[in-house]
Order: structure tokens, then sequence, then C-alpha cells
């Protein structure tokens, strides 16, 4: 059998491939804010060559009867993974010791195994191929069929699941980058194929833009083998995404195929229109799971479990406010053990841990939550996303805002030597239950706050009443974290969008001038998309909502310094405590260590781009000039800065009323301040200078501008004085 020949579901497409066909092409079109930066391009999606293993060998098409159709296969494997929940065992290590793959198999069944085989290969190694995985699936699925069906076990059917996975990688030759790892010893092996599961940098081409009637006739020719090639595509660029929500997503997938290709006879427009509609729901799904994924197992392997678990109780004590401590700390250490498997790439146990919560937090709805029935009357594939973004409940009728048995008790300090977290637990519980407004974040701060003061106060020799200035201390951080959002909308809120941006790239770019210009754009625009979103907030959920939302923001920041170092500030913020990363962060200032840009020919430059009358394009253009401009003079001050921009401000609105733009730039920096120019290089020296080297920056055309004055020429701070000092 082909290699390809997976199942009747997923790759019965070599039977009905035309010759003809080189090409798969579906459509997402998303012109929305989510930049997926290098590799997977979902507001684009997808055409690329289909493997040659794909391609027609019999070009007669399957019998209707001979094809499942996707819809059921994955609600089989939801479905299935929820009926078995009840009789997996709770840990990593009672998975491998109890549950063979042969039990799995038959749990799950054929198809369903293989799907999600076929995920787990993709997920490993994303820089391989549809052809390698689909045979490694296979070849899995065979040994996983010969262990359900012989009477005694034999040794390669008692391997832990994780250990068969990689074993099958490990057989084939050449796959990329995965040799090192391979000759490495479990769990050295597997921690090593973890560290290359990186979604943002991309082992993946840049995806063309298909037209929707190319699409459509695509999926109504070969639909059911697209799908199969979607789940693959997806899975390689997203290695940390979790198998249900791909699942999830091939659902959604289709039924935006059929909605929009369902008139294909109509204008090709309408199937345009309707693509640009529907596909950001699409887009999202992934792009906030595979963040939220990535982000979770990237605080859990940097800061720990304790940290993780902390995090978690927050956030469960205020969904939940009238669960009882041991129900919340349950759920905790439950969410906790199924991090630690979907972080270490086991796929089958991460499923079978995420239905298991589902079941526990449904049949406990009468100690959690009312708000969360509605949630669990949803079909299986939308219960999660349903649960997680459900309301706080209400608090407790007469829960007082204060918990000051924690500060005033006379055992407090007993009870911290002798169960320290379990009481530090429930003093994070007890707050965070009465504070739905304070982010989850700032909870663990006064939570650490709290430990550090029961570490002073209860040592010997701590003066009285050592406890009571606690709560002032506290009353201070509550302000100052507040103070900051309330002065970070009220810049938004007078700026808007793009100025708002502006300033944060200025500040950033001192922070972290080591970042590339589109690196630090985009985390920027991430930044102001939040502000967007949550400073039009009540005072309630405009600290949740902002400070949440910057953590996953800064969480790719330090998750990128990881991976290539950016200095010693960022590197003193991403590593000395999760709490207190924002902060810290945000208190960095301009990076005393960085060496600035030297002026060389073609540092800076105009071109006729900057005459664009596409707004979007041109505001890119001037970011990146800014940017640009501030790692050559990081220590410039915002009224040079203000004075530079004017400069160019009024050169760029004369020169784009020209005919030849270029030209008149060089014509009115020459008129603006020729004594810049050292004089011996002379008016030909000083042109092919001012060609090769000019830069433009750019803020609001209302600062006001000095022609007459040769210190405010935007030369000024290239040439470094109005004296005409040489150049370098």
């Amino acid at each position: 059998m082909s290699p390809f020949v997976l199942c009747r579901v997923h790759f019965s497409c070599s039977r009905i491939w035309n010759r003809d066909k080189s090409r798969a092409v579906l459509l997402w079109r998303c012109r929305g804010v989510w930049g997926w930066g290098e590799g997977f391009q979902p507001e684009e999606f997808l055409t690329s060559p289909i493997p040659d293993a794909m391609k027609q060998t019999h070009p007669r098409p399957l019998p209707k009867s001979d094809r499942m159709d996707w819809k059921t296969i994955i609600y089989v494997i939801l479905l299935v993974s929820l009926r078995v929940a009840k009789a997996l065992p709770r840990t990593s290590q009672d998975i491998e010791e109890k549950t063979s793959i042969g039990q799995r198999f038959s749990q799950l069944q054929e198809s369903n195994f293989k799907a999600i085989a076929l995920i787990l290969f993709a997920q490993y190694v994303p820089g391989g191929t549809l052809g390698r995985a689909a045979a490694m699936a296979e070849g899995v699925t065979a040994l996983a069929r010969r262990c359900a069906a012989a009477a005694t076990d034999s040794p390669d059917c008692l391997k832990p699941l994780d250990r068969i996975f990689l074993d099958t990688i490990c057989q084939e030759e050449n796959l990329p980058r995965s040799a090192d790892c391979c000759a490495k010893k479990d769990p050295e092996r597997n921690d090593c194929f973890l560290s290359l599961k990186n979604s943002s940098r991309g082992f993946s081409s840049p995806l063309e833009r298909p037209d929707a009637e190319a699409a459509c006739r695509n999926h109504s020719q070969h639909g059911q083998p697209l799908t199969g090639y979607f789940i693959y595509e997806v899975s390689r660029r997203h290695p940390f995404l979790y198998a249900p929500t791909i699942l999830s997503v091939a659902l959604q997938y289709e039924e935006m195929m059929e909605n929009c290709c369902g008139s294909a006879e109509g204008p090709s427009h309408h199937m345009e229109e309707c693509f640009q509609r529907q596909a950001p729901k699409v887009v999202k799904l992934i792009k906030e799971d595979s963040l939220r994924q990535e982000h979770t197992c990237g605080i859990l392997k940097k800061f720990g479990e304790r940290t993780l678990k902390a995090l978690k109780l927050a956030q469960i004590s205020q969904r939940f406010p009238k669960a009882d401590f041991v129900t919340v700390h349950k759920l905790v250490v439950a969410v906790a053990d199924m991090h630690k498997d979907c972080c270490r790439g086991d796929t089958l146990g991460c499923m079978r841990d995420r239905e298991e919560i589902l079941r526990y937090v449904c049949s406990s709805q009468h100690v959690l939550s009312s708000r969360i029935q509605q949630c669990c009357e949803k079909p299986l594939l939308q219960r999660s996303e349903c649960i997680l973004h459900v309301e706080n409940d209400d608090k407790p009728a007469g829960l007082s805002p204060h918990v000051r048995e924690f500060i005033e008790d006379k055992g407090i300090c007993e009870r911290f030597a002798q169960e320290k977290d379990m009481h530090l637990a429930r003093f994070l519980y007890e707050y965070s239950r009465r504070h739905p407004e304070f982010s989850a974040q700032m909870l663990l701060r006064i939570g650490k706050g709290y430990e550090d003061l029961l570490r002073e106060c209860c040592s010997p020799g701590a003066p009285s009443g050592c406890r009571s200035r606690g709560e002032e201390e506290l009353r201070k951080h509550i302000y100052e974290t507040q103070s900051v959002m309330r002065t970070s909308c009220d810049i938004y809120k007078e700026k808007g969008d793009y100025y708002f941006q502006n300033e944060l790239l200025m500040s950033f770019t001192k922070k972290m001038p080591q970042l590339t210009s589109a690196e630090l754009i985009k985390f920027t625009k991430e930044m102001t998309t939040i502000g967007s979103k949550c400073c039009q907030l009540g005072q309630d959920k405009l600290l949740p909502c902002a400070e949440e939302h910057l953590d996953l923001v800064l969480g790719e920041i330090c998750r990128r310094h990881l991976a290539d170092p950016i200095n010693p500030g960022v590197c003193r913020c991403c590593s000395s405590s999760y709490a207190f990363r924002r902060p810290c962060i945000g208190k960095l200032e301009i990076d005393e260590s960085y060496v600035p840009l030297a002026l060389t020919p073609g540092l800076f430059a105009f071109h006729g781009d900057l005459c664009t009358s596409e707004e979007e394009k041109l505001q890119h253009r001037k970011q990146e000039m800014l940017v640009t401009f501030l790692k050559y003079k990081p220590q410039i001050s915002p009224e040079q800065l203000g004075s530079v921009t004017a400069a160019f401000t009024a050169m760029r609105e004369r020169c784009c009323r020209e005919a030849n733009p270029e030209a008149c730039f060089l014509k009115e920096v020459w008129l603006l301040c020729p004594a810049t120019v050292p004089r011996q290089q002379g008016e030909k020296g000083y042109i092919q200078v001012l060609a090769q080297s000019l830069f433009p920056v750019y803020l609001p055309a209302s600062v006001s501008l000095l022609p007459s004055q040769c210190c405010f020429s935007p030369l000024n701070f290239i040439l470094q004085s109005c004296s005409g000092s040489s150049l370098p």
C-alpha cells in the first residue's frame, strides 16, 4: 500500500487526483490585524504544490459510499476520547505504564488513531514533508494494529507511546534537524525534539494568494483530500497547537468552504466577500490557541510548575469565586498536569487530560458556577472554548474585599512555617475570588508581596506590628498598577492607533534596539491592538484585559530573547520573575550597552514609495525609518526628534507634488541647509552623500518647522552638527 493511503478519509486522494492538477488551492483571505510573521499566513492561505505521492494514480473518483466524511471522523475522535476519559489514569507516568499502544489503538479505532499520528508527526518534524509524516503515521498505525490483535504483548508493544513515536522519527533518514536529537537518550531526546518546536520561526515559505474562483473549483473537485492536507499544514506550522483545536478548525474550514463555494456559479466577487467575512473566524481560533499554548509552555519551562499552578489558581479562583478551595485546588492540579503533558509533546495524553477536565467541570456545575451550563450543553468541539471565555461568576454575597485574617491572626507565622505553599495558596485563592477587577499577574505580585512580608515579619527578632504595614504596601502597589494602565489608555485615546504605536516604537526601540524593525513594529502593533480592545472597557475590566493580553506579547518577546539574546536588561526581566515581568520591562530605559548604527551609504534613503497614496503602506514605511533613526541616534531628545521630523514632513509634502519626487528631495535638502556639507566634498560629493544617506522620520505634521535655522535640518544629526564636521 502506498504510504499516502493512510485511510479512506485522509489520503484516498491517491485515487482521485487528475493528472493535470499539479496544485491544490485552498483559500483563506483575511486582511485583519492578526500578523503571523514569516511562514504560515492564514489570512492569505493556502496554495502549495501537492506532493507527488498525492497525485492521481487512478483517475476514477471514489464512490460516495467509499468516503467517510471528515466531520464524522473528527466527532468520533473527540467523542471516543471523552468516553474513555473516566478510565484513563491521571499522570503521564501512569499513561506510559498502564496504557499501551494497542490499548490506545482499540480505544480510538484505526482511522482516528492515524489522524492523531499524522498531527503528531507533523508537529514534531515541522520541517519535513507530508510524504514522510504520512509514512511514519502508517508505520506506527501498523504496529498499533498488530499490538491490539496480539494475544500477548511483544516488547515493542509495551514501550511508552512517546518512545514509540520518537523511535519512528529516528529511524527515518535525513529528517531536518533530527540527527542531534536522535543521538541522545530519553528523556533528553524528547526534550531536544521539544526544543525544536517553534511555531513562529518558519520552516515554510510564504504561501501564494489564490483567487476565490480557483479555491472553490479545487474544493469542489478535491474537497476531502484537501481537508487532510489542510490538517497536515496547520499541524506542522503550529506544533504546540492542541490536536482537538486542529480538528475543530478543520470543521470550521470545511463549513467556510461549503458556505462560500455553495453558489460557485455566481460572480466570483461574491465568493471573495464571503471568504473575507468568514476566514477571520477560522484564523482567530488558530492564532489565539497556538499563542496561548506556546505562552503557557514558556511559563512552565522558564519558571516551573509552582508558578504555573499559582497563575492557574488566580485565574480559576476569579472565574469560579463560589467554589471552595479544595475544588479549585483539585482543578488547578489537573490543569497543570494537562499542560505538562501538552508541553512535553504527549498529544494523546494532552487530549485525554483536556477532555477529562471538561467532564469534571461540567459534572461539577453546582459547585463551580451556574454560568457554564450553556457551555456544557454545546457540542463537544465548542465546549472548551466556551468555558474558557465564560464570564466570571458573581462573588458570594457578603464576601469582604479584605483578607485581614491572613495578617492579624496570631497563628499566621506558625501556619506559614508548617505548610508554606498551601498557606500561600489559600491566601491567593481568597484574594483572587474577591477581586475579579485585578489581573492574574497582579494577583501573583500581591501573593509574592505577602510571602515576602511573612518571611520578614515571622523571622526571629522581627519588630512588633511588622505585619501591619502589609496593607499599606498593598494599596500602594494597586494604585501604581492602575495608574500605569490609566495613563496608557489616556495616551491611546488622545493619539489614536497610529501615533500611539509610534510612541511605543520610540520607547521599545530604545529599550531593545537589537530587535529588527519588523519585530519592533509587530510587537508594538500587537500592544496597540490591546489598547483598542481594552481601553474602552470599564475600570472593573480594564486591568485584567490589558495586562493579561500584554503578558502574551511580552511572552513572545521573551521567547525571542531565549532564541537570540537581546540585551542584559531584557534578560533580567524575562528571567527573574514571571509576575514582575511587565513592570520590569516597563521600567527599562535606553540600553547603554548598545552600539549605535554607524552612518554608512544607504543607511537612510528617500524613495518614491514615500509618496504613495496608500496610507497604511506610507505609515509602515515611516515607522521603519523611525526605528532606523532611533538605532542611529538613541540618545536624541524629543525636541530634537520633533524638529527633524517636522523638516522631513514639510519636505515630503512639497516633493510629493513634483513629477520627480526623488530629484526634488535632493534639491530641497540642498537648499535647506548647504552649510551642513563639508566644503572639501563639494556639491557633487554632497549630492552623492544625500542620495545614499538621507533619512526621513515621521511625527505629526503639527510640529512647527523653522527652515531658516540650519540646526533644524534633517541632515543635522547625520552630519553631527551645523558646523560641517566631516562624515565618517
